[in-house]
């Protein structure tokens, strides 16, 4: 197993996992917690669309975070936090559409936008410090003079 049983303040035993302790996937969960509070005022209409597709975003940060970083190879996880940078891409992208249709000001998202951003950085550190990922095939574009 890769987790460890902790005690919690008198509760019954937990396992923890070793992706919990990492400080990008607790940024993750609190990026998570603003998106989600952002979504809530997205207009009804938004529901099954921008909604949707904000919350879904955001939580598959987290999820891909959790699980790259359980019995994977360095290659793997690096493979996992790229696709956790995309979905924050992608959150960000959704959050252009709410400002631009007028669901939220720019002011009200100054917040999550420095939190996302910060999540941005420590994923992109992590990946840094796996190393290399699997290569791919050199470019072959020639300079031309």
């Amino acid at each position: 197993m890769n987790g460890q049983i902790t005690a919690d303040r008198g509760q019954r035993s937990l396992v923890e996992y070793k992706f919990q302790n990492l400080d990008v996937y607790k940024l993750a969960l609190d990026y998570l917690d603003k998106v989600y509070e952002v979504a809530r005022g997205l207009p009804e209409s938004e529901k099954f669309n921008l909604r949707n597709q904000l919350e879904r975003a955001a939580t598959s940060i987290v999820l891909n975070i959790a699980e790259g970083s359980t019995g994977q190879s360095n290659a793997e996880q690096n493979r996992f936090l790229g696709l956790a940078l995309r979905s924050y891409i992608e959150t960000v992208a959704c959050l252009d559409i709410a400002e631009r249709r007028g669901y939220q000001a720019a002011n009200t998202l100054v917040e999550i936008k420095k939190a996302g951003h910060l999540v941005f950085v420590k994923l992109q550190a992590l990946r840094k410090a796996l190393g290399p990922s699997v290569p791919g095939p050199r470019s072959s574009v020639k300079k031309t003079q």
